[in-house]
């Protein structure tokens, strides 16, 4: 079992900054990769970011340039900076771990609000 926890999310003017953390516990060993991923209200959760365990990241295009996705390996955490923010980024962020075994977790998620 994985078990993540996230926070920093909150509200935000549009073209603002926020910084989104998940901290990871339980079998950690077996997570491969990790990442953030969104749901906005009336649609399909949708990819953010991932990074591999080895470092590799990818982005959904609407986020390249303005997001990046970061680990931190000793502390078991992975990040979301989010810089030049739009309205439409208004969703709950979910942070994601993907283990050996084709496992999902997520976290309970934590509500960011850009206002215009």
């Amino acid at each position: 079992q994985v078990r993540l926890v996230e926070s920093g999310g909150g509200l935000v003017q549009a073209g603002g900054s926020l910084r989104l953390s998940c901290a990871a516990s339980g079998f950690i060993s077996s997570i491969r990769a990790m990442g953030w991923y969104r749901q906005a209200p009336g649609k399909q959760r949708e990819l953010v970011a991932r990074i591999t365990s080895g470092g590799s990241t990818n982005y959904a295009d609407s986020m390249k340039g303005r997001f990046t996705i970061s680990r931190d390996n000793s502390n078991n955490a992975v990040y979301l900076q989010m810089s030049s923010l739009e309205p439409e980024d208004t969703a709950v962020y979910y942070c994601n771990a993907e283990t050996s075994r084709f496992a999902q977790y997520w976290g309970q998620g934590t509500q960011v609000t850009v206002s215009s």
